[in-house]
């Protein structure tokens, strides 16, 4: 598979993926009314896990065809994972008032015992910024292993 489609097709299944923890945390709305909050309120962290992941895919196959060995390769996509674990997490806190993500609600009410009440707190507040914080780390990866596969190539010209 040449590493656009690879790509296309890696960030079109983190989408879905992404919507459908919508609609299976949902039982209390229909599928589309859940996915249409969703949108509604977090298209950028939906498109954006989707692209950044999908750019991710599409330079660690490039690398694959250069014949690169990228040592950031692993630690980039480990990264990424993380981080749009981390993202979906925090995206999802900010659907539970509009009544999607039910299941999240159980997921609040045991945070403070495991986090405390005033961390808590902050990581409710500002799930939103947290969120894009996430997407930023995502992106970043994906710049680092651009930068580092750019570094790649002009040294195989040299040789």
């Amino acid at each position: 598979m040449k590493p656009i489609q690879k790509a296309t097709l890696v960030g079109i299944i983190t989408i879905v993926v992404y919507l459908l923890v919508v609609v299976i945390t949902t039982p209390a709305l229909e599928p589309l009314a859940a996915i249409s909050a969703a949108f509604q309120i977090n298209s950028i962290v939906i498109f954006g896990m989707g692209i950044g992941i999908g750019l991710q895919v599409f330079l660690s196959e490039k690398s694959k065809l250069l014949g690169c060995t990228l040592k950031i390769k692993k630690k980039a996509l480990s990264g990424n994972s993380g981080s749009v674990v981390t993202t979906s997490f925090f995206s999802f806190f900010s659907l539970v008032p509009l009544g999607c993500c039910g299941w999240w609600l159980y997921v609040l009410s045991l945070l403070p015992s495991v986090a405390g009440v005033g961390v808590s707190a902050v990581l409710i507040e500002y799930s939103q910024v947290l969120a894009y914080v996430g997407l930023g780390i995502i992106f970043g990866f994906a710049g680092l292993t651009a930068l580092k596969l750019k570094k790649e190539i002009k040294l195989q010209k040299i040789l």
